[in-house]
């Protein structure tokens, strides 16, 4: 597969995988989604491929959550097409497919998270082995500040890492943190210049 939003580079046993639309800050898409669920299949496929590394391009975000206009695609948690069948792979939440994925990696996942991350640019990295975040990291779990609920399995995994109080705040509130409170509460290892 040829990525248009993504870019993988494998070299010396690391992969890295970059998500890649710079002038939307590296918004979520369904195309997106899809390069990286192909992207970790190729890692895990690799037997040279002894760990992934995540990252976004620039250091102004991560991943500024789910591009909701008509150009990224609109519909990013699912697809708008009527199934008979709720079983039907079309209705689930995209940011939750790719988390399960993320999950399922039979190779550590390392997160670099660069500048912003929100929405589902923040519940994206909750599945990662480990995760790493520059000084000017920020984070939010800004979906009650949009009237949805969290995705992508991030009521499931974000109390398992800060526990509950801490994950019932910023999902309650939706504010913005930066890389020091991510350290503090637990979500990152460690802060990078």
């Amino acid at each position: 597969m040829s990525y248009t939003q993504i870019e993988l580079d494998i070299a010396d046993g690391i992969a890295t995988v970059t998500l890649h639309r710079p002038e939307k800050m590296n918004a979520f898409t369904r195309t997106m989604m899809d390069e990286l669920i192909d992207a970790l299949d190729t890692t895990d496929a690799d037997d040279g491929v002894r760990a992934v590394i995540v990252t976004g391009h620039g250091d102004r975000a991560f991943c500024a959550g789910a591009d909701l206009t008509p150009e990224g695609g609109g519909h990013v948690f699912s697809d708008p097409t009527p199934v008979d069948d709720l079983s039907d792979e079309r209705v689930r939440d995209g940011g939750g497919r790719l988390t399960l994925r993320l999950f399922n990696s039979k190779k550590p996942l390392i997160g670099a998270c660069n500048g912003v991350a929100v929405g589902v640019g923040a519940t994206m990295q909750l599945p990662f082995d480990i995760r790493l975040a520059s000084d000017n990291a920020r984070f939010g779990f800004v979906f009650a500040r949009r009237g949805i609920t969290p995705e992508a399995a991030s009521s499931w995994f974000l109390p398992r890492l800060v526990g509950m109080q801490t994950a019932l705040e910023w999902c309650m509130t939706g504010r913005i943190f930066g890389a020091g409170e991510a350290l503090d509460r637990g979500l990152v290892r460690s802060v990078h210049p």
